[in-house]
């Protein structure tokens, strides 16, 4: 049976409507990153609801886990939902962080994930967690759920923010999804281009003439 997922609100909404600012001299670098934003499909107050729903989620798959739990963060997008969820779990655990890079520079299209840090930490004999920000193509997905099986843990699951289900393998191995979404190149909330907009609250589209 396939996790539970939330679809994004599909009415658009434009980043002036979210955050008004004043005129400013700006350049590519110091203007707001509200001026970026075509239009948000998520806002702050969206993620964040469903992360708590989240985390009660995997609470309660691992109220009866007394080998550990270990977090592995798929860094650097999951680095904000991970905190965020992290936070809202009630139950001690370590975390073991991998680093993989599938979106080089400034490119919006998936290439083959490469390695920029191997799995680091306790993982053998553990209930794992495997946190990603997005499921598009899955091949991130694939090569760290094996990374980890190598490791021989007491068991792994999946959880991911973003989903893009029109895109997605249907094979894909995922227990917790938070939102359901267009095929869209979307930064904010830890996801970026050419690794700005991480900090952006809310999940949204870049203007078209911002990408190549």
């Amino acid at each position: 049976m396939s996790p539970s997922a939330r679809s994004y609100a599909t009415p658009v909404e434009t980043a002036a409507a979210v955050t008004r600012l004043p005129h400013l001299e700006t350049n590519e670098h110091t203007r707001p990153i509200e001026h970026d934003i075509n239009r948000i499909i998520l806002r702050s107050e969206q993620i964040r609801t469903r992360v708590r729903e989240l985390a009660d989620e995997i609470a309660a798959t691992y109220a009866q886990v007394e080998s550990g739990l270990t977090l592995v963060p798929v860094l650097s997008g999951s680095i904000i939902f991970l905190a965020d969820l992290i936070r809202e779990l009630p139950m001690k655990m370590k975390i073991a962080v991998v680093h993989l890079s599938t979106y080089p520079g400034r490119t919006t299209t998936a290439q083959e994930p490469r390695a920029v840090c191997e799995l680091a930490g306790d993982v053998e004999g553990r209930h794992v967690l495997v946190v990603d920000d997005i499921l598009d193509t899955g091949r991130t997905l694939k090569r760290v759920q094996q990374m980890v099986r190598d490791r021989q843990p007491a068991s792994l699951r999946t959880a991911v923010l973003l989903r893009k289900p029109d895109k997605a393998p249907p094979d894909s191995e995922v227990d917790f999804i938070g939102f359901d979404i267009e095929d869209l190149f979307v930064v904010g909330y830890g996801l970026d281009f050419g690794d700005y907009y991480r900090n952006f609250p809310h999940i949204g589209v870049l203007r078209k003439e911002l990408i190549p």
